[in-house]
């Protein structure tokens, strides 16, 4: 497994208590998943999140898939067979890493949701408001991380909410206080930031060459920074993610300002032809 040697890192952290108004998020560090699906089963318990993923695909022990509706944590399991160097590294290794909702500063699917059922809330998260959702699925062409979907048999579109519920009751989300190995870390961002970089830094001066982080710089991508972000043991594309995320609403703007001179130009064009009838 792709778990490092050594002290626990995290051993002398301290459990966060959010505070309102407060910027948190998620820093997940891959280096030390073992793949237990304890944040999977947690967020379904507390969030009563619909049973999903119960037939194994095959492939590996990851029987989820993908983010969806019915999960909003997902576990991924990456067999590696790599060829083995003069050192003897290499050989076989399991990656893990536990994927959740990125709440981009740029959320494209709060941007084109047409009922306000997506809301950016007073932690910096984005959460659907089920009570409002119609169904459109316009967030679920939205996103840059194919992590919104439709409920079956529902309609309305779910994903991660960050435990907004537990957030306004100075909790952590369930997810974290989960996590066995604190694979999960739950704080405010900027804390959670420069934590992902000494982390880096440590495995670096481990010999770790692969050790990368994600989503940790907010100029590295389009959607602004993420209020979730991971440490790699490989490219991000190993792990179903986009190297280069782009906010897929940059265009809207523009798109809207050519309908408007379009719809106008037509206006004057109806209007000069009604006038010259007269």
């Amino acid at each position: 497994m792709a778990v490092v040697s050594g002290p626990p890192p995290y051993r002398d952290a301290t459990v966060i208590q959010p505070q309102p108004d407060e910027k948190v998020g998620f820093f997940t560090d891959s280096s030390i998943c073992i793949g237990c699906k304890a944040c999977e089963v947690a967020c379904k318990e507390w969030n009563h999140v619909p049973v999903d993923g119960l037939n194994f695909l095959g492939s590996s022990y990851d029987n989820t898939g993908e983010l969806g509706a019915n999960s909003w944590r997902h576990v991924a399991f990456i067999e590696q067979n790599r060829p083995v160097a003069a050192d003897g590294s290499g050989g076989m290794r399991w990656l893990m890493n536990s994927d959740v909702c990125k709440h981009c500063a740029h959320a494209a699917c709060l941007e084109v949701c047409p009922t306000g059922a997506l809301m950016r809330t007073e932690f910096g998260t984005v959460v659907v408001q089920p009570d409002v959702c119609n169904g459109c699925g316009y967030c679920v062409s939205a996103c840059p991380f194919g992590v919104i979907e439709r409920r079956e048999g529902d309609g309305r579109a779910f994903k991660c909410t960050l435990c907004y519920d537990r957030l306004k009751g100075q909790m952590q989300p369930a997810c974290a206080q989960a996590c066995p190995t604190q694979s999960i870390q739950f704080g405010p961002i900027d804390d959670l930031r420069a934590r992902a970089r000494r982390r880096l830094a440590d495995l670096e001066q481990q010999g770790v060459a692969d050790a990368r982080l994600y989503g940790v710089d907010e100029t590295d991508n389009e959607v602004g920074g993420l209020h979730a972000f991971f440490l790699l043991l490989d490219k991000p594309e190993v792990y179903g993610l986009p190297a280069h995320p782009v906010t897929t609403t940059r265009d809207l703007r523009q798109m809207w300002r050519t309908a408007a001179a379009a719809a106008g130009m037509l206006a004057l064009g109806v209007l000069a032809a009604f006038v010259k009838r007269r």
